[in-house]
């Protein structure tokens, strides 16, 4: 089982995305565990601040690295991954998904505002992941683009192991091809016959062709 520890400032934005779909049910056969953390429980002021002002000025706040450090300090164990969501961080792909759906324990820590102190990159956090090239107002969808991306390689979270395996080239990747069902004619549009056809060499021929292979 892998367990994966968010920490956010704003924990209802996860709350309908755990309990609806696969997800739901992987955590439920306990393939994979959630836990959402609240950062502002380690803030120590009475008002629970965990941003302030940026150092050299500018607009916008940027989130503060004492509570963050307590947070990493209290849910970290040995061999716990901490990674941070910048857009400044490595590009997240499905390689890198293969690698990390290996490990047990992942902490995401979710930036907000105009982001996080750097001494969080530097000396707390183990990696460093964007989703692409563009900016987002936090880090809470990255996490559950990660998470979706990682659980589906667990076996038994898509349900029969054929579903994951059927979608895999050996030493290349994971394919992605497309898919049809019924009618098999829509407005003129119709299934390629080769689909119907019964035979699954030209099949998987097929879907060789007209699919995508994302590095694995």
């Amino acid at each position: 089982m892998i367990k994966f520890d968010i920490i956010t400032i704003f924990p209802e934005i996860f709350s309908s995305y755990l309990k609806e779909s696969l997800i739901a049910r992987a955590q439920a056969k306990k393939l994979i565990k959630i836990n959402i953390h609240n950062l502002r429980k380690w803030a120590e002021d009475r008002h629970k601040t965990v941003d302030d002002r940026p150092y050299g000025g500018g607009l916008g706040m940027v989130l503060k690295v004492e509570p963050i450090f307590k947070a990493v300090k209290a849910l970290k164990k040995p061999k716990a991954k901490v990674i941070l969501f910048t857009p400044r961080g490595k590009r997240f792909t499905q390689s890198l998904a293969y690698k990390l759906s290996k490990l047990n324990h992942l902490i995401l820590i979710c930036g907000r505002y105009e982001g996080v102190d750097e001494r969080v990159a530097k000396h707390l956090a183990d990696m460093e992941l964007s989703i692409g090239d563009f900016d987002l107002m936090g880090g809470e969808l990255p996490a559950m683009v990660l998470i979706e991306t990682v659980a589906r390689l667990i076996p038994g979270v898509l349900g029969k192991p054929q579903l994951l395996k059927e979608r895999i080239i050996k030493n290349k990747g994971f394919i992605e091809y497309p898919q049809f069902t019924r009618p098999e004619t829509f407005k003129k549009w119709s299934v390629p016959k080769v689909l119907m056809s019964g035979h699954h060499q030209k099949i998987a021929e097929w879907r060789r062709k007209y699919g995508k292979v994302i590095e694995k």
